[in-house]
């Protein structure tokens, strides 16, 4: 069975109360966390727990059968045609740091094909969705990406993976090439939210060279709804299979992105 966008609007929602409340508690921001570390670099909070534990039992009460595949709990069993990539709190470092930007991502995939995908920021309270074939929308009202038309007059987006330190794909050469052919590249630290910034025209192009499916499902169908051409780095069109890497811009940005990518 096939949830409804706005059930998976509300979810989200629920969820970001979670991350808003815990966000905006005083004296100090981030004090008042438990964090733990997966890995040097990589923190994962008490708050992280508390939205997924809401959304996983949210999820399992109403579609028990179906497969759910989320940051903190790795993948709940299921049946592999209906499956849910979750992530509880994306941008968690941003969080920890009283920095404002970060969000809740939802996806729901039939039959390996994404058709529903919700990712919302509670803090500016902006709610992006999409669903397969109907296109893609900012608290309801249609988006779209940008006209852009040339690399530089483009404003872009990356990110890197957490062991940046040892892993050998660490997408600062690439970061190099783009700032020196575009109009400027930001780190926003919420992959979520970059592709959503994409889908709603804010930025141009946005790659990156190591994720999760829970990091970027919703946000690729957001993207893709709002007429962005998602690929790999590589330009193929299964970007949810592993390893995971992400390309998404109008489809004139896009060529001219990949083009990038493959200098060596």
């Amino acid at each position: 069975m096939k949830p409804a966008l706005s059930e998976v609007e509300s979810l989200a929602r629920q969820a970001g109360e979670i991350l808003r409340a815990s966000f905006n508690q005083r004296p100090g921001y981030g004090h008042h966390l438990n964090v733990d570390y997966k890995s040097l670099i990589d923190p994962v909070t008490d708050v992280d727990r508390q939205s997924e534990a809401l959304l996983l039992d949210e999820i399992r009460s109403r579609y028990p059968d179906h497969r759910i595949i989320t940051e903190e709990s790795g993948k709940i069993a299921g049946q592999d045609c209906c499956i849910w990539y979750i992530d509880p709190l994306d941008g968690t470092v941003n969080f920890t740091h009283g920095v404002p930007i970060f969000s809740v991502s939802i996806a729901f995939a039939q039959d390996n094909r994404l058709e529903l995908g919700v990712v919302y920021d509670p803090i500016l309270d902006e709610c992006f969705s999409a669903e397969r074939g109907r296109g893609a929308w900012l608290n309801g009202e249609p988006i779209h990406v940008s006209a852009a038309r040339d690399l530089d007059h483009s404003l872009l987006v990356t990110g890197f993976p957490y062991d940046i330190r040892t892993n050998p794909v660490k997408n600062l050469d690439n970061y190099a090439r783009f700032t020196l052919r575009s109009q400027g590249v930001r780190r926003l630290g919420s992959a979520a939210l970059d592709l959503c910034y994409i889908a709603a025209g804010r930025l141009d192009g946005y790659w990156e060279t190591v994720l999760f499916a829970y990091d970027m499902a919703a946000g690729a169908l957001i993207a893709e709804e709002a007429g962005a051409v998602v690929t790999d780095l590589y330009g193929g069109a299964d970007y949810l299979a592993s390893p995971q890497s992400v390309l998404a811009a109008n489809a004139v940005i896009h060529g001219q992105m990949l083009a990038v990518l493959q200098e060596k």
